[in-house]
Order: C-alpha cells, then structure tokens, then sequence
C-alpha cells in the first residue's frame, strides 16, 4: 500500500472532520462551517489518501515568496511514524521552495518537530471570543 498526497477537494472535508474528531479537536468540528470556509481558502492544502481512504492532512496558508505557515497536519494514528507529515510538508514546501515553514505545535508534538530540525520560535494567540472580550 502507498500513500499518495493530492490536492484537497471539496469531498475529502468529511474525512477530515472526522479525524479531528477523533484526535480530539473539537472546535474545528464544532465551527464546520467556518472550517469547510477555511480549507475552501488555504494555498497549499493537501491530503494524504491509501487506497481511497484519507489517512493525513495538511492546511496551509502562504504569501508565496517568504512565508508557508502549515495551519493544520494531522496524521490518522493507525498511519503515524511512516513518514507521511513529513511527505505533507516536503510536498507543500515544493509549491513554494523559497518559503521558510513555520508551524505551531502542541506541548505533546513539539519534540517531534524538534527532532526533526525544526527551530522552535515565540508568537501569542487571541480566540475571537477573547477579541470581542477585548474590544468591551
């Protein structure tokens, strides 16, 4: 069996909810509409298929010349140590090879971008809600 990685289309979204659903993701599955908006509009958005069935993804977004911010990457746990993120983000970054690829990892992730040569980098993050809250 091999993995291939293709464009996103619109039809793979209910995969995709699904394996957010079950890593636990809840509020890309609960804001679906706003998701599905939000892979409708993402430059490169990908996935990965094995025989017919979604097994990964990716959603990025770039401005094509110094940026590819990989939003999402999501690996189904029964296909994960295979190498498939890292044919994800190979993958997209051939769209774009002048970009650098930054991301954001979670506190149980970040040892894997680490070990992989990733550079670990600072930022801050406001829900919408917590901006509304701020606007008061």
């Amino acid at each position: 069996m091999t993995v291939q990685i293709r464009s996103f289309l619109e039809k793979d979204f209910h995969d995709i909810q699904q394996l957010n659903e079950k890593e636990g993701w809840n509020g890309l599955v609960e804001r679906n509409e706003e998701t599905c908006c939000s892979w409708l509009n993402s430059e490169p958005a990908l996935v990965a298929e094995e025989d017919g069935e979604v097994v990964g993804y990716l959603r990025g977004l770039t401005d094509g010349a110094v940026t590819l911010y990989i939003c999402e990457i999501l690996i189904k746990e029964s296909h994960r140590n295979q190498g498939i993120s890292e044919q994800l983000v190979r993958t997209a970054h051939e769209c774009y090879p002048s970009t650098r690829v930054e991301m954001l990892a979670t506190t149980s992730s970040h040892e894997y971008y680490e070990n992989r040569g990733y550079r670990s980098f600072y930022g801050f993050r406001k829900s919408p809600e917590e901006m509304k809250n701020a606007r008061s």
